[in-house]
């Protein structure tokens, strides 16, 4: 059986003893359109948004409750500080990000509209790619970056107001937070909400022994030690599984609210 899963502390065991045949591309988000699209991998690393998508396009996969990628997202919403904006003034500006579905900005997203009141559909968001999951149509506020444009350059040339980072921050003395005091707001915000803010997780194929593989996770997480951000298991994913669906149906990226045991394998 083919795999998709990267190189993190907690994949590393499993990906020693796992009966499968992992195929090395980095960084592994670069196959998530193989996954949703191709259907070419039996077991997926798949961003949390992308599996939500593809799951009410009708795509086989099933979540393993394993986050093998998480963190708190409020400082990758940045701007130059030679124009510096607020969260409120970015209604009616542009807001750079790879893709409108990519699950970082949906976070940030949700963030902007629950705790600083921003309509973000008045934001103009410029994007670099299509989503992974081909039905999926951007909304009417969503452009296209000329051709050949990249997204730091962009902010620095005035050309976006604010931009979303991904695995990459930018690394540029002139870029900054948005959200003032970023850290102490990720902080409150995983207090109020009693969740972390997943990125990615395992997804498989029916055809995958999910009972066979889970004890093999399991072992592989522990010995990473870190249960706090990369917890595996339904209760200890319950919250954020919900806090993480509640956001994706509020933005219109998937057409109602699952329940958490709906999705798993």
């Amino acid at each position: 059986m083919k795999a998709l899963l990267g190189d993190y502390a907690c994949t590393a065991l499993f990906k020693q003893r796992a009966p499968l045949a992992f195929e090395d591309l980095r960084p592994p988000s670069a196959g998530f359109k193989r996954v949703v699209r191709d259907l070419e991998f039996d077991l997926a690393e798949l961003a949390i948004t992308t599996f939500l998508m593809a799951k009410a396009a009708g795509k086989p996969y099933r979540l393993l409750p394993a986050v093998v990628l998480a963190r708190m997202q409020h400082a990758r919403l940045v701007c130059d500080s030679r124009h510096r904006v607020s969260p409120r003034d970015l209604e009616g500006r542009r807001v750079g990000v790879r893709s409108y579905s990519v699950t970082t900005g949906m976070w940030i997203r949700g963030i902007l509209a629950e705790d600083h009141g921003v309509d973000c559909s008045r934001i103009t968001w410029v994007t670099f790619e299509e989503a992974h999951v081909a039905e999926f149509r951007d909304p009417p506020n969503v452009v296209r970056a000329p051709a050949g444009k990249k997204l730091e350059h962009m902010l620095l040339a005035g050309e976006v107001d604010a931009a979303v980072t991904g695995d990459a921050p930018i690394k540029d003395p002139r870029i900054v937070p948005v959200i003032p005091d970023a850290e102490a707001a990720a902080r409150d915000w995983r207090a109020r909400k009693g969740a972390i803010q997943i990125n990615h997780m395992v997804a498989v194929k029916p055809s995958v022994d999910a009972a066979a593989l889970m004890p093999l996770l399991h072992e592989s997480f522990a010995a990473a030690g870190n249960p706090e951000m990369n917890p595996i298991g339904l209760e200890a994913n319950r919250r954020n599984l919900e806090v993480a669906i509640e956001f994706v149906h509020r933005q219109g990226l998937i057409p109602r609210r699952y329940e958490v045991e709906e999705l798993l394998a």
